[in-house]
């Protein structure tokens, strides 16, 4: 392919965090790919809980961050094809796995793009965490007829919510905050618990499945305490799926609970990209079909300059909160 005619001109504009709790603007000279890459205008980049850590400035995160660092949730259209790169055009638009989407632009290894069809147009698409969702569910073995209770209702619990409710499972969806509690209803939750008083919620869920509590059980908050209670509230021979992301530190867990009911646990990460890639393929089609309808669940949108802000809220949750885009 001769390159030489593709598109180089232009700027590309990036976010940058300099300082804890801080956002700079910048702008460069937009390259072209390299070969095997695509380039992607990004329409925008999904906000990530995991940015939390980073955007808090523990001891061991270096800044300032790579113009764009830390987005990884982008999706575009592609404005520039690398040498070698087949099967992708200009034009193109796609869902990727890339680590610089807080920008106006980003570039891909064509094997970790994900094509978006017709039926998405105009559609916001952050396909890595819908990837996460599907990879996680499919790590649950959740059939007709088996009880769920799922714990912390952001964005990946609905998702799983929903997912699990489609999939013909009873879902008991818990967590803190009320106006969650009632996205889990919408998403097709059958009981919704608030989640203020360990033994409270047990007892409520042993009434609730007449003392057998639950074949399977999802922690989706990544906090010591949804550990703990979700092993209470795993049946014998049931499974605790881990699905928070945990990255503060050590965690103890009541092993002789779990040895006594004889659980599986299964930590739900992933870390293969090509994992990551066949879960935003399988998300795309999970949505054509009508498995999974994310798009009530994006409430807050912000511009690229705002990305604070969007931080800000993903951190602190207002009332109506359950995931923030960054949009171009």
């Amino acid at each position: 392919m001769n390159i030489s005619n593709q598109p180089l001109s232009g700027r590309l504009t990036a976010a940058v965090i300099p300082a804890p709790g801080q956002i700079d603007i910048v702008e460069t000279s937009l390259r072209l790919p390299d070969a095997g890459q695509v380039r992607i205008k990004l329409e925008g980049c999904g906000v990530c809980a995991s940015n939390l850590t980073p955007w808090a400035g523990p001891e061991w995160m270096q800044f300032p961050t790579e113009p764009g660092g830390l987005g990884h949730e982008g999706w575009g259209r592609i404005d520039a094809v690398g040498e070698g790169v087949k099967g992708l055009s200009i034009g193109a638009r796609v869902a990727a796995l890339t680590y610089h989407a807080y920008a106006s632009h980003d570039f891909a290894s064509a094997d970790m793009v994900v094509p978006l069809p017709p039926a998405l147009e105009e559609k916001p698409f952050p396909g890595e965490p819908l990837g996460c969702a599907m990879n996680i569910f499919k790590r649950c073995d959740i059939e007709p007829g088996k009880t769920v209770a799922i714990i912390g209702i952001g964005f990946l619990g609905a998702l799983l919510t929903q997912l699990a409710a489609r999939a013909g499972a009873r879902v008991i969806a818990i967590s803190r905050r009320r106006q969650a509690l009632e996205v889990a209803k919408r998403m097709g939750a059958s009981e919704a618990i608030v989640m203020d008083d360990h033994w409270r919620i047990i007892e409520e869920v042993k009434k609730l499945t007449a003392g057998d509590f639950c074949h399977r059980v999802i922690e989706a908050v990544g906090k010591q305490w949804p550990i703990d209670l979700a092993a209470e509230l795993t049946m014998e021979r049931g499974r605790l799926v881990i699905a928070g992301y945990h990255q503060d530190g050590s965690r103890q867990v009541n092993m002789q609970l779990w040895n006594w009911r004889g659980i599986d646990v299964i930590n739900a990460h992933e870390r293969d990209p090509a994992v990551y890639i066949k879960g935003m393929r399988d998300a795309v089609a999970a949505v054509i079909e009508g498995r999974l309808d994310p798009f009530p669940l994006y409430t807050h949108r912000y511009p690229l300059e705002q990305l604070d802000q969007a931080l800000n809220a993903t951190r602190d949750r207002p009332d109506n909160f359950i995931k923030a885009l960054v949009v171009n």
